[in-house]
């Protein structure tokens, strides 16, 4: 069985990560992006790692031209939502959907999903505004 190399993206993949401030990788054809939280959501008292879906999901599909379709999920906690939104939003990002994924977290998280089609290094900048309104780990 052979590895086949991942397909160009056609983007500026360092712009992004510098935008972002986190890197990514290459998945099939999808700039992918899990960005932790920086403190723990427990479930039942045991803590919920970001590979279970705590960490912050970006995809960034290229659409041509130096365009991209973004799309994932934001795990804030309700403190967050407001400057949440409100930065997605302000930087031309639509969001999908608010809803909760468990129902004894502690403490409390909301996950917003998110779309947008525009400039990827623009999309990444507001990609960028929205980390800052919650808590993520240090840029990596």
């Amino acid at each position: 069985m052979c590895a086949t190399a991942a397909p160009d993206l056609g983007l500026d993949t360092a712009a992004i990560d510098d935008a972002l401030g986190f890197k990514g990788r290459n998945n099939g054809g999808i700039y992918a992006f899990g960005v932790p939280r920086s403190d723990e959501i427990k479930a039942n008292g045991i803590v919920i790692p970001g590979a279970m879906g705590t960490a912050i999901a970006i995809n960034v599909q290229p659409t041509g031209a130096g365009k991209a379709a973004i799309t994932g999920d934001f795990v804030a906690l309700a403190s967050e939502v407001v400057p949440l939104l409100k930065a997605l939003r302000g930087n031309g990002i639509e969001v999908t959907a608010v809803h909760n994924h468990m129902l004894d977290d502690e403490p409390r998280s909301f996950f917003i999903h998110f779309w947008a089609n525009d400039d990827a290094v623009k999309l990444a900048r507001g990609l960028r505004a929205a980390l800052d309104a919650v808590h993520v780990a240090k840029k990596g």
